[in-house]
């Protein structure tokens, strides 16, 4: 089983994603959210969800860690923080995708958040297959990096 990302142990909410886009401060964000929640349903085919107060996930995955943790998560997500879109994906993402993080743009990287400061800025059929590799690794069909 691929290891979970580093987006924080939650659970779905049923808060309204759309009423939480809505309440973003920042014009410029808000309208980055509502854009990468719409990419996001698209690439994964699944409804976004809030999971806790502040991330929308798009479907789920069930994790175990030879430690004998295990949990479910979001396929992928995101949070519109106040300095950078947060992006969780699968972990490793410096590992698992150096070639396709260098042709991205501007952005950063830890374990498995993606960090960019606005959509515009990262190319976005580079994004694309990073979200849509990060998805089969959760969906247990791990690709070979590039």
């Amino acid at each position: 089983m691929a290891a979970r990302s580093s987006a924080p142990v939650t659970r779905p909410s049923g808060a309204s994603v759309r009423s939480f886009l809505a309440s973003v401060p920042d014009a410029r964000r808000r309208d980055d959210a509502r854009r990468l929640c719409a990419l996001l349903q698209e690439i994964t085919g699944e409804r976004p969800a809030m999971w806790a107060q502040s991330i929308v996930g798009f479907g789920q995955y069930h994790y175990r860690y030879a430690s004998g943790h295990e949990g479910d998560a979001p396929l992928v997500s995101f949070a519109p923080r106040a300095q950078h879109l947060v992006l969780y994906l699968s972990a490793g993402l410096d590992d698992r995708y150096p070639k396709l993080l260098d042709q991205l743009g501007p952005h950063k990287a830890g374990k498995g958040c993606l960090y960019l400061k606005r959509l515009d800025d990262a190319d976005p059929a580079i994004l694309r297959q990073l979200v849509e590799r990060s998805v089969l690794v959760h969906r247990g069909v791990d690709r070979a990096s590039t």
